[in-house]
């Protein structure tokens, strides 16, 4: 069967129709069986030769098995890459599909859901170090020792198929030249601490701006920081100014903790002390007010009556004083001499029942100071009249 027969495939240019093949094999194959082979062979024992159909017979199986060999099936989360003579010709999606055998084309499936892992600066294991790649200079001149992983999936199957040679070995070159990048940037207490995740955002966005410009069909998924410390030549003195970097800041955490316990109180002291002071100061304000007042008033009694006002104020004045003391001045009746009476002896004898006294009418002592608070009553009631007397004796003189 000839490429240019019209029976060969159908108006689009597909497959030959494979019912229409295996009627006409079927009847090739019972025509074969009917016939008997032109000879017995050679003298030397050769095979038989075929006739015209048989040859034709085979010719057709042959070119039925290698158009089959052209049908291949895509899964869900693949994509096949069609190639014509080394050419691409298309992007197939999932489901079955049939192209021209080799050698006119072939097909490269990609896995788009596979996850795949590039290892820079150790390989298999964080202990088996590449130093070539994990040591790298910071923008402080200080060297790090840096390992980590790239994961990536693929996400154009036609440029990951052709624009990459060895696809593996180009992530690892653009991971590192960005990662190297990133660290001569920054510090090499912000690339150890507290900005390691910055670093890795930053170099990871690096790293697929590198491939995107290569065109690679390469999506990066995650970088994971797997080891980041200074190399081992310095590791211990690199420790002892880490220890000394934390007991600084312990004390200083101690510090601000005792600054905070003692300036609240401190400050509730002081504001203790202003109003205290101000309660003073409004106090004093009030009692000069008073006193002014008063002052102002007695005035005006002292010009209408200055000889009754300044007898009251005497009176007055000394029942205030005389209030505060422990001893009464009597004055007797037969003499004009004054004798102290003293009132604590008083109390202690009539709590005790005995009169002590000499040369005084105990009897009548007690009667005076039988209590203490009766006594200091009697004394402000007597203090009471002799103020009302005198009012009396001054709105009669008027």
């Amino acid at each position: 069967m000839g490429m240019n027969d019209p029976q060969w495939g159908n108006k689009n240019g597909g497959p030959p129709d494979l019912e229409e093949l295996l009627r006409k094999l079927k009847l090739q194959l019972a025509t074969l069986l009917g016939k008997k082979a032109t000879g017995n062979g050679s003298a030397n024992g050769g095979m038989p030769k075929l006739s015209g159909g048989g040859l034709g017979l085979l010719a057709v199986i042959a070119v039925l098995i290698w158009l089959g060999s052209g049908f291949y099936i895509v899964d869900a989360s693949q994509r096949g890459v069609v190639l014509r003579f080394g050419k691409l010709l298309e992007t197939t999606e999932p489901g079955p599909r049939w192209h021209f055998p080799y050698p006119v084309e072939t097909v490269e499936i990609v896995n788009l859901s596979q996850v795949r892992t590039v290892e820079v600066g150790y390989r298999d294991n964080v202990k088996n170090k590449m130093l070539k790649e994990s040591l790298m200079l910071t923008d402080d001149e200080n060297i790090i020792d840096i390992q980590f992983a790239v994961q990536y999936y693929v996400n154009d199957p036609a440029a990951y198929v052709f624009n990459n040679r060895n696809p593996d070995e180009n992530v690892r070159q653009a991971a590192e030249s960005a990662i190297r990048e990133v660290v001569g940037k920054n510090k090499m207490d912000f690339v150890l601490y507290e900005g390691r995740e910055q670093v890795a955002a930053t170099a990871t966005k690096l790293i697929q701006d590198i491939l995107d410009r290569y065109k690679s069909g390469i999506l990066i998924s995650k970088l994971t920081m797997q080891n980041a410390q200074p190399p081992e030549q310095v590791q211990a003195a690199f420790d002892d100014a880490v220890k000394a970097g934390q007991d600084r800041e312990r004390q200083k955490n101690e510090g601000q903790s005792y600054a905070n316990d003692v300036i609240p109180r401190a400050s509730g002291t002081a504001a203790r002390l202003i109003q205290e002071s101000e309660g003073y100061k409004q106090s004093v304000i009030a009692n000069a007010e008073g006193d002014a007042s008063r002052f102002s008033q007695i005035l005006v009694q002292y010009e209408k009556a200055p000889v009754v006002t300044r007898e009251r104020m005497y009176l007055d004045t000394m029942s205030q004083i005389m209030g505060n003391v422990s001893k009464v001045m009597v004055d007797q009746k037969n003499g004009s001499s004054l004798l102290y009476l003293p009132l604590d002896k008083l109390l202690e004898a009539s709590r005790a029942g005995v009169p002590s006294v000499p040369g005084v009418d105990v009897p009548a002592a007690v009667k005076l100071d039988a209590a203490p608070a009766s006594s200091e009553n009697n004394d402000n009631s007597a203090a009471q009249r002799a103020r009302d007397s005198l009012l009396s004796r001054d709105r009669s003189a008027r």
